[in-house]
């Protein structure tokens, strides 16, 4: 899910880190019991956390490999007391959970949330999430070719019209080195110096 959907959850995953940097000022407004649930469908609809799903995992691997790599002959005890830690460590993980929905329901009414995870969890939803990653970024390569295609006109066509003006020859097109189609620049007059 990198491009369409990659977007909707940058924006949640942006949404919910504020949530968690300004914790305090979130818990001074506390979301009604109906708001919590109907964030936390939503949430689940649209997977808005599963990116986080890697932290805990990424960070004993990480821990285990700094440890190993200080006293790899314990390898197999740094190993098991680092897993045993980090499973002691993954029940937190409803932490990040419950602020994400106390986040989305601030920002969302019931009904709202409501419509989101009601979408989502439709076929069109779950194909949007699915195939949208792949529709974005094809669309993107498009914008590209697109792009390259209006620069090589604008600067052909341009050069042609100019020509009439600037009474010189335009330059031959390149499409494999569109700089060195651009037109030439005139010498700068080098100014002698007094005797």
């Amino acid at each position: 899910m990198i491009k369409f959907a990659g977007l909707g959850r940058f924006a949640a995953a942006t949404v919910i880190l504020s949530g968690v940097a300004f914790g305090s000022a979130a818990h001074a407004q506390e979301a009604s019991p109906e708001q919590l649930k109907a964030a936390r469908a939503a949430i689940d609809a649209i997977g808005a956390t599963a990116q986080f799903d890697n932290i805990l995992p990424g960070l004993a691997e990480r821990l285990k490999a700094d440890l190993i790599q200080d006293s790899p002959n314990y390898q197999d005890a740094i190993t098991a007391e680092v897993d045993k830690q980090a499973l002691a460590l993954a029940p937190r993980r409803a932490d990040l959970e419950k602020e994400a929905a106390l986040t989305y329901a601030k920002a969302f009414s019931v009904e709202e949330l409501n419509a989101i995870a009601e979408f989502y969890n439709s076929p069109v939803g779950k194909k949007l999430l699915k195939d949208g990653p792949i529709a974005s970024r094809e669309t993107v390569k498009a914008a590209d070719i697109w792009a390259q295609g209006i620069s090589r006109d604008l600067q052909k066509q341009a050069s042609t019209e100019l020509s009439k003006v600037i009474k010189a020859p335009p330059p031959a097109a390149d499409p494999a080195n569109p700089a060195a189609t651009a037109a030439p620049k005139a010498a700068t007059p080098v100014a002698k110096p007094k005797p």
